[in-house]
């Protein structure tokens, strides 16, 4: 029983010390370059946010706020990978690809891309009117989605 309560105490402590805490920062100082640049010539808001996601101490990701309520979700290497804006922005042309941005004007004529995330076979949109659309990688229309 000692033995077991010891074994389960090491493992405990290894857990514990694995999981590094999350770092913030109020600057873009602290992001790759990629992800600097990205934000730069994208947007017009300053940094005013940044959360340094962790697992087992190595980064994960990068969240990012911006001055004007825009969010940016960046890899360790500063790709992006998700992007939302308030209603009443657009996320910046640089980051949908043309075939959705086509998609989205000829059939929801009116409403704004509010926010894109790539994923492992394609791209979710949303959009200004509530919509949430799925497409492929090359920005094909895959459906509707709840």
């Amino acid at each position: 029983m000692k033995k077991l309560f010891l074994f389960l105490s090491l493992i405990l402590a290894i857990s514990i010390g694995a999981s590094a805490k999350d770092n913030y920062a109020h600057d873009a100082s602290v992001l790759p370059a990629a992800a600097k640049t990205t934000i730069e010539k994208n947007f017009k808001a300053d940094v005013s946010l940044v959360k340094i996601d962790k697992t087992l101490g190595k980064i994960k990701e990068y969240e990012v706020i911006l001055t004007d309520g825009s969010e940016i979700t960046f890899d360790s290497k500063g790709n992006w990978e998700n992007v939302e804006t308030p209603n009443n922005k657009s996320v910046p042309s640089f980051f949908i690809p043309k075939a959705v941005a086509d998609f989205v004007k000829t059939n929801q004529s009116g409403a704004k891309v509010v926010g894109i995330e790539k994923e492992r076979h394609g791209y979710d949109v949303e959009l200004s009117n509530g919509i949430d659309m799925k497409f492929d990688k090359n920005g094909k229309f895959i459906r509707y989605d709840d």
